[in-house]
């Protein structure tokens, strides 16, 4: 019997620091968590932004908390030539020379000389579950997607292990729409 973890759309949003959510929504803005997410202490906030790029703008984009020590957009592709930024494929914190863009809050702008990625697609897993799936940390995989009209395997999904990660897949809206994802995806590391 073949081991399956839940698959999960990540749809585009933003990460702030402190400094630039101060500027964005005010000095003693803080935060509010909407909802939380399958990885613990991660949650989806209330706020929400305008990411602008040369090609046009995305408005009502979710900022995800808490605060982290850089500010990043993560966007799909198609998102990403919408607005006409070049966003590189990388891992969630890797941003450095990646795409450029302007966030807008109701208080303040953010211009971010780099910061846009394309969320590289991966695998949340913790010690134990990456011992029970054969996988160590940063090992890049193809996982099978179940559908019933449009099953796929993605290739190069990066295996990201953590004492305090939840098992689950993050893709972005491009791919789960290629597949026809619903709320109960289920995907299954292959050999190919």
């Amino acid at each position: 019997m073949s081991k399956k973890f839940i698959v999960e759309t990540s749809a585009r949003h933003v990460h702030v620091t402190k400094e630039d959510l101060a500027t964005l929504f005010g000095p003693d803005e803080k935060l509010i968590n909407k909802k939380d997410l399958s990885q613990p202490g991660q949650f989806a906030c209330e706020q929400r932004v305008k990411v602008v790029g040369p090609k046009g703008e995305l408005p009502g984009v979710s900022i995800l908390g808490p605060e982290r020590p850089e500010t990043q957009v993560e966007l799909s592709l198609t998102d990403a030539r919408k607005i006409g930024v070049s966003a590189p494929i990388r891992e969630s914190g890797d941003v450095k020379g990646s795409g450029a863009c302007k966030i807008v809050g109701p208080c303040g702008e953010v211009e971010l000389k780099e910061g846009v990625i394309v969320a590289k697609r991966h695998i949340h897993m913790t010690p134990a579950d990456a011992k029970e799936f054969g996988v160590s940390d940063k090992q890049i995989v193809s996982v099978k997607i179940d559908s019933a009209e449009r099953s796929l395997i993605l290739g190069d999904v990066v295996v990201r292990v953590k004492d305090n990660f939840s098992l689950a897949m993050h893709i972005d809206t491009d791919e789960s729409n290629a597949a026809a994802c619903g709320r109960d995806a289920q995907g299954e590391i292959v050999n190919l």
